[in-house]
C-alpha cells in the first residue's frame, strides 16, 4: 500500500508501508513508476492535514513523559525531558518505554536524545556515530541534511564540496552567509547550542487548563505563589464540574525571552483540593529561574481520574485523606520511587517474602507469621561473616562482621528454611538454618548457615548476616 500526493502536475508516492518498501518503492518516486514496478498496487490519496492533526495528538499524549512536548511536522515530535528522565529509569529507560508504548499502538518510531533540539533531530534521522561521547563529536560526522537545511541549499553545498557537518563548522561563516543566507549559520548555532531554540508545547484542547498573563513580568516566589493559588482554585472548580480529580499537574512559566520553565507534581490519588495542590507547587518554586521575568503562567491537568463527591464533615473522618496528602508531599519532595510500603509475599525465603508497592496501594490480605519474628531491616544481599560454631545445630559462639568481633551472649534457633525447588533446580536440596543472636552489648542479629551442617549437598556451611532486630 502507498499514499499518493500531487507534486506540481504529476503524482508522486507520499508514503509506503513495509511491504511496498520491501519491493523497492520509496517516498518521492513518481506514482506511475511505482505502479509499473508493482502491478496491483493499493493506492490511497494522501491526507496531510489529518496526518498532522494525528501527530499533534500524539505529541499531546507524550506529555506523560515531560511537560514540554510538541509536534515537529511532518513526521517528528519534540519532547524536552530536562529533569524528567529519573522518573522513567534514566534516559535509556525513558527511550525504551517510549518506543515500546508506540509499538503497542502500532506506531513505528526512532528516538534519540541530545542537548539541543537540532542535534536530536539530526541524530534520530541519520544515526548515532560510534565512539562519540560528546555532542560535538556526534554531530560532526553527520551529513549536511542533518542540519534541517532546504534541499536546494544542500544541493548547492554539495556542489561546493561540503558533505559533512564538520566541514561546515571548519569553514568561515562569511562566505557561506553571502552565498546561502543566514539559515546555514542559524542551523549550525541551533544544533550546537549557541542559539536557543524554543519548543512550543502542544497542549490538547480537551485538557483542563488555565493561563494568567501579567501586565508586568513577575520575578519573586511570593508573586508566583499568589498566582498559583488563583490557578489551582480555578482548576479545581473545573475538575469538580467534570467529576474528576487531578493526578498530575504541569505548571508552565513563560519567560519574556520566549523560553519556558516547568514544574510537575503528581498525586497518589485523585485530588481537587486547591490548598493541597497549591502547596505542592509552592514547595518546588525554588527550582524556577525567572530569568528576565515571567510574563504568563499556565497550569495544566495532564492526567485526571474520576473522583466522586464525598461527605467530609462527619464525626469520625477517615485519616486516609490526610495520609494521601502526606504521601503526595513526600513523593514530590523526595521522589516517588523513595516513598513506598512493604507488602508481604507468599514465600518462606526472607528476601522473597516482601515487595515494594505504592504507599497507598491496598494490601493483599497477607501478613507475616506472628510466631516467627523477622528483623525490621534485611541486608540485600546477605553479608558473609566469620563464625565459631559447633555442628550441626548449635548457634555461633562469636562472629566477625566488617572486622568487628561480636561475642554471642544469647541465641535462639535454628529455624530451618528450605529452598523453593519449584523455582530453581539448584534449590532442590538447599536449606538455611537461621539463628537470632544477641551480643554482649545487647544488639540483636539474624544469622544463617547455608546447609544443615551434615550433608554437603544442602549447602557449603558458610555463615551470613541477614538482618538486624
Amino acid at each position: 500500500m502507498v499514499t499518493a500526493a500531487n507534486n506540481g502536475r504529476r503524482q508522486v508516492v507520499a508514503s509506503v508501508d513495509a511491504a511496498a518498501a520491501g519491493l523497492g518503492l520509496r517516498a518521492g518516486m513518481p506514482l506511475a513508476q511505482a505502479q509499473a514496478l508493482v502491478p496491483g498496487l493499493a493506492i490511497y490519496p494522501s491526507a496531510p492535514e489529518a496526518e498532522h492533526e494525528g501527530l499533534r495528538r500524539l505529541a499531546g499524549w507524550c506529555l506523560r513523559y515531560a511537560p514540554l512536548a510538541s509536534a515537529d511536522l511532518p513526521d517528528g515530535i519534540w519532547i524536552d525531558v530536562t529533569g524528567s528522565t529519573h522518573l522513567h529509569g534514566g534516559e535509556a529507560g525513558l527511550l525504551r518505554d517510549l518506543v515500546a508504548r508506540f509499538a503497542a499502538y502500532g506506531v513505528a518510531a526512532r528516538v534519540a536524545i541530545a542537548d539541543t533540539p537540532g542535534a536530536a533531530w539530526g541524530l534520530v534521522r541519520y544515526g548515532l556515530p560510534p565512539s562519540s561521547p560528546t555532542m560535538t563529536e556526534m554531530l560532526l560526522p553527520l551529513p549536511i541534511e542533518a542540519l534541517r537545511l532546504p534541499v536546494s541549499i544542500c544541493d548547492g553545498l554539495r556542489l561546493m564540496g561540503f558533505d559533512r557537518v564538520g566541514q561546515l563548522v571548519a569553514t568561515p561563516r562569511g562566505p557561506l552567509v553571502r552565498r546561502f543566507g543566514a539559515i546555514v549559520a542559524t542551523r549550525l548555532d541551533q544544533a550546537f547550542g549557541a542559539v536557543f531554540e524554543p519548543i512550543v508545547p502542544a497542549i490538547p484542547a480537551e485538557l483542563i487548563q488555565e493561563r494568567l498573563a501579567f501586565m508586568e513580568p513577575l520575578l519573586t516566589a511570593v508573586a508566583f505563589s499568589s498566582v498559583i493559588a488563583r490557578l489551582t482554585a480555578t482548576i479545581c472548580t473545573a475538575l469538580e464540574h467534570s467529576g474528576q480529580g487531578a493526578r498530575r499537574l504541569d505548571l508552565l512559566f513563560e519567560r519574556v525571552d520566549g523560553t519556558i520553565a516547568t514544574l510537575r507534581v503528581g498525586t497518589a490519588r485523585p485530588s481537587r483540593d486547591a490548598r493541597h495542590l497549591g502547596r505542592m507547587l509552592d514547595e518546588k518554586l525554588e527550582r524556577i529561574d525567572p530569568g528576565l521575568g515571567i510574563e504568563a503562567m499556565r497550569l495544566i491537568v495532564t492526567r485526571a481520574d474520576a473522583l466522586g463527591h464525598t461527605q467530609t464533615a462527619t464525626l469520625s473522618d477517615s485519616p486516609q485523606a490526610y495520609i494521601a496528602a502526606l504521601v503526595d508531599r513526600l513523593s514530590n519532595r523526595l521522589g516517588a520511587e523513595r516513598v513506598y510500603r512493604a507488602e508481604p509475599m507468599e514465600s518462606d525465603v526472607p528476601e522473597r517474602s516482601v515487595r515494594r508497592v505504592p504507599a497507598l496501594q491496598c494490601g493483599g490480605g497477607k501478613n507475616w507469621p506472628v510466631d516467627l519474628p523477622r528483623p525490621v531491616r534485611l541486608l540485600d544481599p546477605p553479608q558473609p561473616v566469620e563464625t565459631m560454631a559447633l555442628l550441626p545445630d548449635h548457634p555461633p559462639l562469636a562472629f566477625t562482621w566488617r572486622r568487628v568481633r561480636h561475642r554471642v551472649k544469647q541465641a535462639d534457633g535454628p529455624e530451618r528454611i528450605a529452598g523453593e525447588w519449584w523455582k530453581r533446580d539448584g534449590e532442590m536440596r538447599s536449606v538455611r538454618d537461621y539463628f537470632r543472636v544477641e551480643d554482649e552489648d545487647g544488639r540483636r542479629f539474624w544469622l544463617f548457615r547455608r546447609g544443615d551442617g551434615e550433608d554437603p549437598a544442602t549447602g557449603d556451611r558458610r555463615w551470613f548476616l541477614h538482618g538486624f532486630f
